[in-house]
């Protein structure tokens, strides 16, 4: 058997973590084909496919499962090499926060990531709503937060660095329709005051009735009570089971709009090492690849 190259394990682990080829891509910085590439020469290399390739979902092979714990400890003391031999460790403590739907979808492989890279690096993780996170980065109660920013829609600058667009989409049950009910019955998560705003006006604006039947910040009564059959949902896409069906104008539903995220970080981590690491690498994994020649401003006000 040939021997098995950290770049191989670590596109096999990165497809694991995000579920897709197209998502570890971005986790790597490798093209789709590279990640694909490599995949296939560490499948030559064991002798054995890894992963069933489903058109929907990659899942693991029993080879895949064999190696996957073998392949993660690999990466682990290979980076703990990599520390040793430039002398000196970057230590401290990152405290981070994070919008509970996007923990699991952005954040657990990333995370994963720091931490095999940092591994002298205390992470504490909050998970709350925007609209909690940016006042705790104001008063520097945590040092960095991915947030959904509105205030520019206020007439207020843009707070932190642009990342990524993330789409809004109607979830309900497919068993219980309901879509079809009047009133609609409805379960909002944290979307923002801007972006409840503009869905409850869309729906009023259509003539229709609605009710509130969830109104938590907690994604997963949110996802409860859509599973249960209570009601329609506005779900970040990234969030959405794959079992909930996905709904639109054809079910007599408002468009939604699209919510930009960004990363924000408090002034008083700009001396810190470890902060900057974890900034550089949520930059890396999540920011959204820019056209030649557009530019994405950051504000300095965070």
């Amino acid at each position: 058997m040939q021997d098995l190259q950290i770049d191989w394990l670590r596109a096999f682990l990165a497809v694991v973590d995000t579920g897709s080829i197209t998502a570890a891509s971005r986790q790597v910085f490798r093209s789709q084909s590279a990640v694909s590439m490599q995949l296939k020469k560490l499948e030559d290399a064991v002798g054995r496919p890894l992963l069933n390739r489903d058109p929907r979902q990659l899942s693991l092979t029993p080879s895949g499962f064999d190696l996957l714990a073998y392949a993660r400890q690999l990466i682990e003391l290979h980076s703990r090499a990599q520390v040793a031999m430039r002398g000196s460790a970057i230590t401290g403590k990152v405290s981070l926060g994070v919008p509970d739907d996007y923990v699991s979808p952005y954040f657990a492989p990333l995370l994963r990531t720091f931490a095999s890279r940092f591994s002298e690096v205390e992470i504490s993780l909050v998970a709350e709503p925007s609209s909690s996170l940016i006042p705790k980065i104001d008063r520097g109660d945590i040092d960095l937060a991915l947030v959904t920013r509105d205030t520019a829609a206020r007439g207020e600058p843009n707070r932190g660095t642009f990342l990524f667009h993330e789409a809004l989409v109607w979830a309900a049950s497919d068993q219980h329709e309901a879509w079809k009910r009047n009133p609609l019955p409805l379960a909002l998560h944290e979307l923002g005051n801007r972006f409840r705003s503009e869905v409850l006006a869309e729906i009023t604006a259509q003539g229709r009735d609605y009710r509130v039947v969830y109104g938590s910040a907690n994604l997963t009564g949110q996802l409860a009570t859509v599973e249960a059959g209570l009601a329609v949902a506005v779900l970040a896409r990234c969030s959405a089971p794959s079992h909930f069906k996905l709904l639109d104008t054809r079910h007599g539903l408002p468009s939604l709009p699209m919510m930009e995220v960004a990363l924000v970080r408090s002034k008083g981590s700009k001396r810190s090492a470890a902060v900057t690491a974890m900034h550089d690498e949520i930059l890396q994994a999540l920011m959204a690849p820019r056209p030649e020649g557009v530019s994405q401003s950051s504000s300095s006000n965070c």
